[in-house]
């Protein structure tokens, strides 16, 4: 008798009713909706991410982790697992969920003023509303605090001008989470949050094309050229890098589950694969080297698994960390890159093609090992902890 790499390590006896019931619908929806159209919408570039945030809303799965204001306060876990079981199907897909729920939402639930989360959220988690978050630029992503876009006061309102880079859903969006240094005669030096209409004039979101990774996912540049808000728009709490930092760990935290979404289907696409294809008059998976490449792929997904689970209960708990974000982070993203390639020199030639999805889930990886924080990043942010000294300078 087979078992599927998971069912090795046991997990399921880990998870709870309620967040498998989740998990399980996620499941489903995928399966009927999403797996169907990927290869098409890769292929093409496009994807119907308007017409996907209405059902996704649907099931409750835009802001589903936040209390309130029409989000379904589940559990950290649950949604984790949810992720894990978007990004099975695509990292794009998982994107769309994490940037509308962990950034756009997660910052206005968190940092903005009531009238804010009434206006948004409701819509927002319903899929009726878009968000976008404008944080990262084309010469700072590592380094939020160089960044350059400015936030001057004029009266009582505020004027933006600067540039976003690599925003998803950006092109889509109804309302984007904007974050700017603001001038020394503002009131305020430092970095504050605005959210901002993305009908006001001088706002703009041109499509990133010709991608080679997350091309089942709308990736904008953000312009903005003296868009002028109201002095209502600002997030009053987010004073600094806290603000969006504390949205980029609940993205973080998703990506933890997320990647092992795409490492599971990459390996269990190999396992199906092997037992099928014959080679010298033998299945390809009766060989010591495919199966010593199996075992070790098993290996590394269940332990990444099991690091989910336990960072997830850690957070249902208040008790997660933004350095242990960052271990699942790094670990489980490192790994899962390794798995769709390994997974690859299994299926031969017919891993290049989209008839099946390891190479697809490998290019999408390569964005995900980048984007919420580098491996590098990840790695001086553990380092220091471990040693008490700053190495980011």
């Amino acid at each position: 008798m087979t078992q599927t790499p998971l069912e090795l390590f046991g997990t399921e006896s880990l998870i709870g009713d309620e967040d498998r019931a989740i998990r399980d619908t996620v499941r489903t929806f995928v399966d009927r909706r999403i797996r169907p159209e990927l290869a098409g919408w890769f292929e093409a570039g496009e994807v119907p991410a308007r017409e996907l945030a209405k059902e996704l809303g649907g099931l409750g799965l835009l802001g589903m982790h936040l209390e309130g204001y029409g989000c379904a306060g589940t559990s950290a876990t649950a949604y984790g697992l949810a992720c894990l079981e978007l990004e099975a199907a695509d990292s794009g897909i998982r994107s769309l969920v994490s940037v509308q729920g962990s950034l756009a939402m997660y910052a206005i639930w968190r940092w903005g003023t009531e009238e804010h989360k009434q206006e948004w959220l409701p819509r927002m988690a319903a899929g009726d509303a878009v968000g976008c978050f404008g944080l990262t630029e084309p010469d700072f992503g590592s380094n939020p605090a160089g960044m350059r876009t400015r936030a001057r006061r004029d009266g009582d309102d505020w004027v933006l001008n600067g540039s976003k880079m690599w925003i998803t859903n950006g092109s889509v969006a109804d309302v984007a989470v904007v974050w700017a240094q603001t001038d020394p005669d503002a009131g305020a030096r430092g970095i504050r949050g605005f959210v901002v209409p993305t009908d006001t004039p001088g706002f703009s979101a041109p499509a990133i094309k010709r991608k080679l990774s997350l091309r089942a996912s709308v990736t904008s540049e953000l312009v903005l050229e003296d868009v002028r808000l109201p002095g209502s728009a600002v997030m009053p709490e987010a004073i600094g890098l806290r603000g969006p930092l504390s949205c980029l760990d609940e993205a973080r935290f998703g990506i933890v589950f997320g990647s092992l979404g795409a490492a599971r289907d990459c390996l269990e696409t190999a396992i199906a694969y092997t037992r099928e294809r014959e080679i010298f008059d033998k299945p390809l998976a009766a060989y010591q080297l495919s199966q010593a490449k199996l075992a070790d792929m098993t290996l590394e997904l269940g332990k990444g698994m099991l690091l989910a689970l336990h960072l997830g209960r850690l957070k249902d708990e208040g008790r997660l960390r933004p350095e242990q974000v960052s271990l699942g982070k790094l670990n489980n993203v490192r790994e899962a890159i390794a798995i769709a390639r390994e997974s690859r020199t299994l299926l031969g030639a017919a891993g290049i093609t989209l008839e099946h999805p390891v190479l697809r889930h490998a290019n999408n990886l390569e964005s995900v090992l980048t984007y919420e924080g580098t491996s590098e990043v990840h790695q001086l942010v553990i380092g220091k902890v471990l040693t008490g000294e700053d190495a980011f300078r």
